[in-house]
């Protein structure tokens, strides 16, 4: 494996869920500490499963693993580092504020965008105070800061300073605040991540070009800001040894083409191909075995019976139908990045226009490709996208045309700062999705969104908007905002989707947590690409189907509707394809 060569003290792993990031993180650990060297293995991901895989529990403490001398493990709880981050920004203001302006602090330090520069925070404490990591030969860490965040923390103002002066309210200012007294710990953490012969940045992806798409974005981000990846792992690829039946075929002529495809700036970094394995990887034993060149063979599961799933949970016409009954609404497909969030909500779109309704499919998603899953017109569908670039500049420019009019030019230089943060981005966003909210009322809206910490954010906006206007509102006054039309489960049905794997399924059982915080209840579940939904013939894939039944199970327990797509022979492109995903079950079963 190139990405084990020489390698330095800090190593990052860094990729969507779903791609077998822990997995390859708790590998390369236990690999380095057979070896002999002694190991932090550091998990900052909230739906992280580094305990389950290494089959001990963790938690928010270093925990020396029995089954592998040498290694210890920590898994850091985001919320748990966010409720701490608030209160070192909100504790020193008690007894010194007015309550409605102190309530005004807390709102504003709320949000998802404070609960990623916490774990930042977190995450910075490992890897720049040489104190938190003293005995270690290694640290590896099972994810990564965003370039979103290392953007945040770039940012050269006093924003304590900004905010104490009320010379704006843009954008982070809140969750900033409790920056300036870390600024030295964070400056030495950045250094850090920007150091090859420090830390090592690997990216992890599919051999999909949605996923190798998503990698890519991830390495141009951090390049801008100065932090290169290293090294590129492809990691469950369909082997050989998964057989000849026409999906395992199909499934490994797809992958291979994506490769061949690969933007040319991953196709530059040293790359390793991890094989997909027959059984999933839990425990010391099976983590051993991970990075060999040649997966174990499959036991023989052939004479195993795969429980057929219900029939009418097969596709999403039960879905569609239920859609259409209403004549119009909100639909929002979330989700991870990876999991077909696109391609759902594309292949719903298609069905409810072949209906006969007046359908507007837009999205959210920088990454995202409408038009090219779409790959043709239907009668009665619009397609858009909310171009955050464009909404960005829009936005900045009205920002400063109001309330920097009425600033001096030392305000107006730190309302320009305020505007440079990403969160800018989504406030912009905000304001484009705001109003196509309001079409749902005599159309079909189909919302594909951008991957859930970006949603989350945009919704914590959305939350933001609504509390203002009710503030502002006399008394008896009727309105109504977008966050009570997406908490309105006669207007609003948000699908989550998933992956039949255990990461993409705690990731969105999170997500499902988060959402009815903000009193929004997902109305369904769409679990995509099952293998075992395929009814597979080969011994491999039936033992990947059955790893899949915990999972799907799972989901039946979340989700008041579940919806299963099997994996496709072929790639899911294209009016016609898209919409068998919504017909009759027998249109949609593969292999």
């Amino acid at each position: 494996m190139h990405f084990l060569d020489r390698l330095p003290r800090f190593v990052l792993f860094t990729g969507k869920g779903g791609v077998g990031k822990t997995s390859v993180a708790c590998a390369t650990a236990v690999r380095l500490a057979d070896a002999g060297r002694r190991v932090l293995l550091i998990s900052t991901d909230p739906a992280s499963n580094v305990g389950q895989v290494l089959g001990v529990t963790i938690g928010n403490r270093i925990t020396a693993i029995d089954a592998v001398p040498g290694l210890s493990a920590i898994e850091i709880d985001p919320e748990s580092a966010a409720d701490e981050y608030r209160e070192r920004v909100v504790g020193p203001l008690r007894g010194h504020l007015p309550e409605l302006e102190l309530a005004s602090v807390v709102e504003s330090v709320s949000g998802s965008c404070t609960t990623e520069i916490a774990s930042f925070d977190e995450f910075s404490g490992f890897l720049a105070d040489e104190a938190r990591t003293t005995g270690f030969d290694h640290v590896i860490f099972d994810t990564a800061p965003t370039g979103h965040t290392v953007r945040l923390l770039q940012l050269p103002g006093s924003w304590t300073r900004f905010l104490d002066e009320g010379k704006g309210d843009a954008s982070c200012l809140g969750p900033l605040a409790g920056l300036d007294r870390q600024r030295s710990l964070y400056a030495r953490a950045v250094r850090a991540l920007s150091d090859p012969a420090t830390t090592r940045l690997v990216l992890v992806a599919r051999a999909q070009a949605s996923s190798l798409a998503e990698a890519e974005r991830t390495r141009a981000e951090l390049a801008e800001i100065g932090i290169t990846a290293t090294g590129l792992v492809i990691n469950g690829a369909l082997p050989e040894q998964a057989g000849d039946e026409p999906l395992a075929v199909a499934v490994r002529s797809r992958e291979k083409a994506a490769l061949a495809a690969m933007p040319a700036g991953l196709a530059l970094l040293p790359r390793d191909d991890i094989a997909l394995h027959a059984e999933s990887i839990m425990g010391a034993d099976a983590l051993r075995g991970l990075l060999d060149a040649t997966p174990r063979p499959a036991a023989d599961a052939v004479e195993v019976a795969l429980p057929e799933l219900p029939a009418d949970e097969l596709g999403l016409a039960r879905l569609v139908d239920e859609l259409a009954a209403a004549g119009h609404g909100l639909v929002m497909c979330m989700g991870k990045g990876g999991v077909g969030k696109t391609t759902v909500a594309a292949a719903i779109a298609v069905a409810l226009a072949r209906r006969g309704h007046d359908v507007h499919l837009t999205t959210t998603d920088p990454a995202a490709h409408l038009t090219d899953t779409l790959a043709g017109e239907v009668p009665g569908l619009q397609v858009s996208r909310i171009d955050p670039e464009e909404s960005t500049r829009v936005y900045r420019e009205q920002v400063m045309a109001t309330k920097g009019a009425r600033l001096d030019d030392e305000g107006r230089a730190a309302l320009v700062e305020d505007l440079l943060s990403p969160c800018t981005d989504e406030v912009a966003v905000f304001h484009r999705f705001s109003r196509i909210i309001s079409e749902s009322r005599s159309r079909f809206v189909i919302v594909d969104t951008a991957p859930t910490g970006h949603t989350l954010l945009l919704l914590d906006r959305t939350g933001s908007y609504h509390h203002d206007i009710a503030r502002n509102m006399a008394e008896g006054m009727h309105f109504t905002t977008p966050m009570m039309r997406l908490q309105d489960p006669q207007l609003t049905r948000v699908i989550v989707v998933t992956l039949p794997e255990s990461t993409p399924v705690l990731e969105a059982e999170q997500l499902q947590r988060d959402l009815e915080r903000a009193g929004i209840r997902p109305w369904a579940w769409v679990v995509n690409a099952s293998i075992a939904a395929a009814r597979p013939v080969s011994a491999f894939l039936r033992r990947r189907a059955l790893a899949e039944l915990p999972h799907l199970e799972r989901v039946g327990e979340l989700a008041s509707r579940r919806a299963v797509l099997p994996l496709q022979s072929e790639e899911p492109i294209g009016v016609e394809r898209l919409a068998a995903l919504a017909e009759h079950p027998t249109a949609v079963v593969t292999g």
